[in-house]
């Protein structure tokens, strides 16, 4: 699309709340002869410029780390902390879509709008919620907390493309849930997609063999072509669970576990 104007630009990091080693044929849709195992990272992301504070997804609750086998390293507010961020003072929480490990601690920001798409909460508060391979992915307690934002008019619904703030835009992808969305935020060395569940892995969009848990395969596939326009380069898109993102763009100055991609990848 093309842009009007050059913002100012922001400050994005990303931050690896947890991690858990799974089997690596669990991460493609296609490659069951692959062996050993893959680290999946949890990952949240904070942009910042001056006053202008935006979170993006907040991992996942309490409930969900001891019932699914996950292990939760660090909580959305004390990662805002590490990074001089007071959690009260994140005006706008996007969430990518409302997967357990996307969506589950918004209290965490409590002051901040939170900004979703409307065909992701069509389909959460839909029939589709009666199968439970689709309903597994989700936890009714954090979409409790999302109607309950709703009544309390702090939730904002995205009908396809948004402009955040200048510098800051919402997409409509799809393909892993009805309603995941990205984020394009213009940073010092570009535009950088911050592509959530859009792209799990590096390897899903290398192989271009997709991550299995997808609504919509054809809009999945034609996701990564969409991200690839969205983004400078092939090196400004973040996947959402990768390890590699904390090796590539690991730095000396920041906590372990964040790392920021207002920079250019410092490891290949």
């Amino acid at each position: 699309m093309a842009d009007v104007g050059i913002p100012e630009p922001f400050e994005a990091y990303a931050v690896r709340l947890g991690r858990i080693d799974r089997p690596a044929r669990d991460n493609f849709l296609h490659a069951r002869d692959l062996t050993g195992e893959m680290t999946m990272d949890f990952d949240m992301w904070f942009l910042r410029r001056g006053e202008t504070i935006i979170a993006v997804d907040t991992g996942m609750s309490d409930r969900a780390d001891p019932q699914r086998g996950r292990r939760l390293d660090r909580l959305p507010r004390d990662a805002a902390g590490e990074l001089g961020i007071d959690p009260d003072a994140v005006s706008d929480l996007v969430i990518t879509h409302l997967h357990y490990d996307h969506a589950g601690r918004i209290g965490d920001f409590p002051a901040a709008r939170v900004w979703v798409q409307k065909s992701e909460l069509d389909y959460v508060l839909g029939p589709d919620m009666g199968h439970p391979s689709l309903s597994h992915f989700f936890d009714v307690d954090d979409l409790k907390v999302v109607l309950e934002r709703i009544f309390a008019s702090s939730v904002r619904a995205i009908d396809g493309t948004r402009v955040l703030v200048p510098g800051v835009e919402l997409h409509h992808i799809g393909g892993h849930t009805r309603g995941l969305q990205v984020v394009r935020v213009y940073t010092e060395r570009g535009w950088v997609v911050i592509a959530s569940d859009a792209l799990h892995y590096y390897a899903n969009h290398e192989r271009r063999d997709p991550f299995p848990a997808v609504v919509d395969l054809p809009q999945m596939l034609e996701g990564y072509v969409r991200i690839e326009e969205l983004a400078d380069t092939w090196e400004h898109i973040i996947p959402g669970h990768d390890p590699e993102v904390m090796t590539r763009y690991a730095c000396g100055d920041l906590p372990e576990g964040i790392v920021a991609l207002h920079r250019p990848p410092a490891a290949r």
